[in-house]
């Protein structure tokens, strides 16, 4: 049951993080698709106003990589690139189970 989950954070352009959100909803939107992608949330925090975190929950890290080459990825990250200043894995993790994540045998 152990899956691959990734939690990470995008510091962008003081005032762009409303369109980095947009962006990283809509690349959650395309994820609904992606039966791999068990989780992808999309976060803010009211003390770093330039920051967006994303937490997402994947059947397998070969899974992950291979959303990295699907056209909607491609095209969400060249939106995204002008205004990210920084990026960070805060940390990989290995998912467990618990609400919000498939259980497949």
């Amino acid at each position: 049951m152990n899956k691959f989950s990734l939690f990470g954070k995008f510091t962008v352009q003081e005032g762009e993080r409303g369109t980095l959100v947009n962006i990283l909803l809509e690349a959650a939107e395309s994820m609904e698709k992606v039966e791999e992608c068990e989780v992808y949330l999309v976060n803010v925090s009211e003390q770093e106003p330039d920051a967006v975190y994303v937490y997402e929950v994947w059947s397998s890290e070969d899974a992950h990589q291979a959303s990295l080459s699907i056209e909607a990825t491609q095209t969400l990250i060249r939106r995204a690139k002008p205004i990210i200043t920084g990026m960070e894995r805060l940390n990989t993790l290995q998912a467990i189970g618990g609400k919000g994540v498939l259980h497949r045998s």
